[in-house]
């Protein structure tokens, strides 16, 4: 099985990376290939009007080999996809909506049919979302639920999990007992997964 592990963490003691690397674990080593993407090395630039005509030229003339479709490509392609990014401003950092900016292509990861619907063009059956909080999350909607609609509505991902770990700096937290609560999610996820593979 071949995973992408999209990691929007910035720092290197990230509790999300953490919870990631947890899942990851979950799984025979011998049976997966791991591909990460630390987003914060990359330096994914958001798209401006030069580079947004130069990829709609090419993705009219079908040349999905330029070096710039490789984010795509290695999204459209993947079995699974695993996405570690921190809670942040209500969202997310802002590399990963960069980094969707580059991936979300039209030829590569979705299309449209003749009546303008989207037919998504991915081939991972499963998007996993980890996320940690130091505050409660106030709303999945804005984080998570971006990512699993654009997962679902647009790449043709049918099944979407969601791990949280929240309130992780509230005075008196817990913070072992709150991540290991998460852990055992993480637990019973890879499990079933186990299972279905």
């Amino acid at each position: 099985m071949n995973i992408l592990y999209i990691d929007a963490s910035v720092r290197e003691d990230s509790r999300t990376k953490r919870l990631t690397q947890h899942f990851l674990d979950g799984f025979n080593q011998d049976n997966i290939n791991i591909k990460k993407i630390k987003l914060s090395k990359e330096c994914i630039p958001p798209l401006t009007m030069e580079s947004l005509e130069h990829r709609t030229y090419l993705t009219e003339q079908g040349n999905f080999e330029e070096p710039i479709f490789h984010y795509a490509n290695d999204y459209a392609n993947a079995d699974m996809i695993v996405i570690c990014a921190p809670y942040w401003d209500l969202s997310f950092p802002a590399t990963l909506k960069t980094y969707f900016e580059a991936i979300n292509v039209n030829g590569i990861v979705f299309r449209y049919d003749e009546e303008g619907n989207v037919i998504g063009l991915c081939k991972a059956k499963r998007l996993v979302y980890i996320t940690t909080a130091g505050g409660k999350i106030i709303s999945d909607d804005y984080g998570y639920g971006y990512i699993e609609a654009l997962a679902m509505k647009f790449h043709g991902i049918k099944e979407i999990d969601y791990i949280k770990a929240e309130e992780l700096d509230i005075i008196g937290a817990d913070i072992d007992k709150i991540l290991e609560k998460a852990e055992h999610k993480i637990d019973k996820l890879t499990e079933k997964i186990n299972k279905d593979e």
